[in-house]
């Protein structure tokens, strides 16, 4: 019995032993890691929406890409962005979150608020993170921004509400200012139900006893320059824009025009006056699109955007280009300088 018992503990010694040499063996190893090879993990995609043009939006999408990086996404490695651009043309809009839907993206970032209509209207299950809109409840983007509802979720500019501010500033800055000149894209697109920027921006101005001359134009360089020569025409003090990813995009050649037709100018973002521009007032746009970036990072890890309140801008600059003053033979009181972030001499 007792040699019997160990023949059998021998048996079963070699047995495993054979199977531990099989599992170890660098033939069966091999193989199984070529599998794992073939199959990596997939890489998200990301695709991008905006109703202007790459040149125009390179400066933000870099910072967008740079923040993407710190927190671990970089393009081309472990992450793909599809950038889709209208060209100022928004009846594209719908046309291109349908091919960026067709990619099959993980997840569309929005630049604006008719891009961000255009892909919520083309899809109510990918996730959409806007990164800059005006009132997205009133877009009819989200339900509340604290409880968005939805597959819409990002960032707030208040793009309506600084356009008074705006033209408050410009009255400040311009002596006896009376009558301005507003510069607005021409808009054909049926994403458009009204302007909430001039629906805010008229009665600022009856407060504020300035005659409001609004301007539509087409963004081609002919057609800014015959805008231009209209607000002369109208016999304008000043001239500012709304707000719009669009104008952003030409935003050197329209500080040209006003230095050229030696009009003073307020715009909505910095990059106007790193341009040359006179004056800018409104959003840090550097942060919206950091802050942005955050978001995607959320939602590719897991979250879920109905569960992310949409976020407000919290960064504001007024900057003043005091070399663009000169230029015009324009003097900005004291008092107004006093108020700005930064100042250009």
């Amino acid at each position: 019995m007792r040699r019997e018992a160990i023949g059998n503990r021998k048996f079963i010694c070699s047995i495993l032993g054979a199977v531990l040499f099989t599992l170890c063996s660098p033939l069966v190893l091999v193989p199984c890691a070529s599998a794992q090879l073939q199959q990596p993990g997939k890489i998200p995609r990301i695709g991008y929406l905006d109703n202007s043009t790459a040149s125009g939006m390179a400066v933000l999408l870099d910072v967008f890409r740079q923040e993407l990086s710190k927190l671990g996404w970089i393009e081309g490695k472990n992450i793909v962005i599809e950038s889709r651009f209208a060209e100022g043309k928004n009846d594209r809009l719908p046309e291109l979150a349908a091919d960026l839907i067709r990619l099959k993206t993980d997840l569309i970032v929005a630049s604006g608020a008719l891009a961000a209509r255009a892909a919520k209207a083309a899809t109510i299950t990918i996730p959409i993170v806007t990164t800059a809109t005006g009132d997205p409840v009133e877009l009819g983007l989200v339900t509340s921004l604290a409880r968005p509802g939805g597959n819409v979720t990002g960032l707030s500019s208040l793009t309506s509400e600084l356009n008074s501010k705006r033209l408050e500033i410009l009255k400040d800055a311009v002596p006896k200012l009376a009558r301005v000149g507003l510069l607005r894209q021409q808009v054909g697109s049926q994403l458009v139900a009204g302007d909430p920027q001039t629906k805010e921006l008229r009665p600022a101005a009856l407060t504020l006893k300035i005659k409001l001359e609004e301007i539509e134009t087409e963004l081609d360089p002919k057609s800014l320059d015959h805008a231009f020569q209209i607000a002369k025409q109208k016999q304008v003090g000043a001239i500012m824009t709304t707000a719009g990813r669009p104008l952003f995009a030409e935003r050197k050649r329209i500080v040209d025009l006003a230095a050229k037709y030696r009009l003073p100018a307020i715009y909505f973002q910095k990059e106007f006056v790193d341009e040359g521009g006179l004056m800018s007032y409104g959003v840090d746009f550097d942060d919206l699109y950091r802050r942005t970036a955050v978001y995607v990072d959320k939602i590719l890890k897991g979250a879920k955007p109905a569960d992310l309140p949409v976020q407000q801008a919290t960064k504001f600059e007024f900057v003043i280009n005091l070399k663009a003053a000169k230029q015009i033979n324009l003097t900005i009181p004291v008092r107004v300088l006093e108020r700005a972030n930064q100042v250009i001499k």
